[in-house]
């Protein structure tokens, strides 16, 4: 009775295994659709129940696992090896995160803002860069994702950069100046919800929390795509926007980021 109530799910497991390694990879690679409805739909669901556990969580188990301590740059290297070699995740991933990074660097931002911390993976990659004083606030609509988050953030060392908050960032945005000090920020990453790119930066706007100079860096423009936010930003007389091509992170997929420089 047992064998025959595991048998469908095992069988299947099995099966979805088989066509992961050895038949599906090409197309995943060259499709963003099925890419994304491969990886987080159905393989991620597998996954969960044969492991009884989340993505999120076996990301920081790799992390736990493969990186030093408080060296911010091999827990970067643990996630890239972990979701190009195991299993994908929608972090900004290796490629696109050296564009992170020079556009970071070039800011040098004394306050910045994410949106959409998921796992950590961006926090961080932002974090070690920040100057020291320099303040990070990060933005996570789900909880689960928020304490994975914060592991990996401390596992990082860098928990004293970094305020990790929890909720819906259309309620939060209107309440960083009162509750954080904050006057404005210098860099904001957009990488939550796709829908949300563009009323979250006019929200920026209107709690003038965006001043002249501010860089808006967008991620997943083409794949899954946020079309409104580009035509919002590229069309308005309040952003200088250019287009940085990549790949979807870990495939061969195009996909980019859209950084807008605010004009005042």
């Amino acid at each position: 009775m047992l064998w025959s109530l595991l048998a469908v799910p095992v069988v299947s497991a099995a099966v979805l295994y088989v066509l992961y390694h050895w038949l599906i990879p090409t197309a995943v690679q060259s499709s963003g659709w099925l890419a994304l409805l491969w990886h987080d739909v159905i393989l991620e669901r597998v996954l969960n129940i044969m492991t009884g556990s989340s993505r999120p969580q076996r990301m920081l188990k790799a992390v736990q696992k493969n990186a030093t301590k408080g060296d911010p740059q091999s827990v970067i290297s643990a996630i890239d090896h972990y979701c190009r070699h195991k299993e994908w995740a929608m972090n900004v991933g290796d490629d696109k995160g050296l564009i992170l990074d020079s556009v970071l660097t070039e800011v040098n931002p004394s306050t910045a803002l994410e949106l959409g911390t998921y796992c950590g993976y961006s926090t961080v990659r932002i974090a070690r860069l920040l100057s020291p004083g320099s303040k990070l606030i990060t933005v996570e609509f789900n909880p689960a994702f928020a304490e994975v988050a914060r592991q990996i953030i401390a596992y990082a060392g860098l928990q004293d950069k970094v305020t990790v908050v929890e909720g819906p960032s259309g309620d939060l945005i209107p309440k960083m100046k009162e509750r954080f000090g904050i006057r404005y920020f210098d860099f904001v990453f957009l990488d939550h919800w796709k829908d949300r790119y563009v009323p979250d930066t006019k929200l920026l706007e209107d709690c003038g929390l965006l001043k002249k100079g501010t860089v808006l860096l967008a991620d997943n423009v083409i794949c899954p795509g946020a079309p409104e936010y580009l035509k919002y930003v590229r069309n308005s007389a309040h952003y200088e926007s250019r287009y940085y091509k990549s790949n979807l992170e870990y495939t061969k997929v195009e996909d980019g980021l859209e950084k807008s420089v605010f004009l005042g």
